[in-house]
């Protein structure tokens, strides 16, 4: 009895509250969304093989001795490793936040388990010569563990302001495709960019043809941008009741244009490595944006 009774005191001293954990949320999607731009840049410079062991940059030495490469590899187990730790304490958090969902807690620990499994995979693609397929996944895993993310801040959120008014089965099931969508355009745009003559040089495995993979990307794109227009339309027609979706759809709208636009830009100058790596970044910010309207689709707040 006595020592659950002061057991019980030093769990309330480290309680997190609500908002505090919100905010740890938030910061932990920045660093995923920068690992994915980290990882982006390794790859589009060729340099995944600049360290070719792991944990260490060398055998018998874990710092990179000198070289471009190396440099830009290791900067990436940097930011990974302060990411794993960002998220070990994102998990670790909603243990202490009481009013936290069981959801938002298991959510927490599952982006802590998705960005800790991408080490082991990282290193398996090393080993493997960067094998595009290997790379593809460490990408896409990166993407998924960034979507849970903001299901974890979504959630937050929900907490701290409340629940909102359910919306009807329609603008739902629309958001459902519109998820879909974006998660085959993100799948068609990784396949481009392994690819394309942009990443890494002319010594690095390509994917497919690149023709094709074009061509299925903007098909993608089309897809994504009809039904993305048909929810807008069918937000403005019913901002009195849900005055939030325009303004997120606008904030969309936004983030879809300059990607097309870099898109575009990247294109017509024969793809360089900083503009793609522009591209791949952006698409991360509108994965995340998409998957916080959806889900905020089925779980409105307040």
């Amino acid at each position: 009895m006595s020592s659950a009774s002061q057991a019980l005191p030093v769990r309330a001293r480290l309680a997190v509250s609500t908002e505090t954990f919100r905010r740890i949320a938030i910061g932990a999607v920045g660093l995923l969304i920068l690992i994915v731009a980290t990882g982006a840049t390794v790859r589009l410079t060729a340099s995944g093989l600049g360290c070719k062991h792991w944990p260490g940059c060398q055998a018998g030495d874990p710092f990179p001795k000198k070289g471009y490469h190396s440099y830009i590899e290791f900067s990436n187990r940097i930011v990974a490793a302060i990411t794993v730790f960002g998220t070990l304490g994102l998990a670790l958090a909603s243990s202490f936040t009481r009013s936290l969902t069981r959801r938002g807690k298991l959510l927490a620990w599952a982006v802590f388990v998705g960005t800790l499994a991408q080490a082991p995979l990282g290193a398996i693609t090393v080993y493997f010569d960067l094998n595009p397929w290997l790379v593809l996944s460490h990408l896409l895993l990166s993407l998924l563990v960034l979507g849970l993310g903001v299901l974890v801040v979504l959630e937050a959120t929900r907490v701290a302001r409340g629940a909102g008014i359910a919306l009807p089965a329609i603008a739902r099931a629309a958001g459902a495709v519109l998820l879909a969508a974006v998660a085959v355009l993100l799948v068609a745009g990784t396949v481009v960019t392994a690819s394309g003559p942009h990443p890494g040089g002319d010594d690095v495995r390509r994917l497919a043809a690149f023709g094709p993979a074009i061509d299925w990307h903007v098909r993608a794109t089309a897809v994504f941008g009809i039904v993305f227009l048909l929810l807008a339309v069918w937000g403005w027609l019913n901002r009195v009741r849900y005055a939030w979706l325009p303004r997120a759809c606008a904030g969309l709208f936004v983030l879809l244009g300059i990607q097309m636009a870099i898109g575009e830009i990247q294109y017509r100058n024969q793809l360089p490595w900083w503009l793609v790596l522009m591209h791949v970044t952006m698409a991360a910010g509108v994965f995340a944006w998409t998957v916080g309207l959806v889900a905020r689709l089925w779980r409105p707040v307040a």
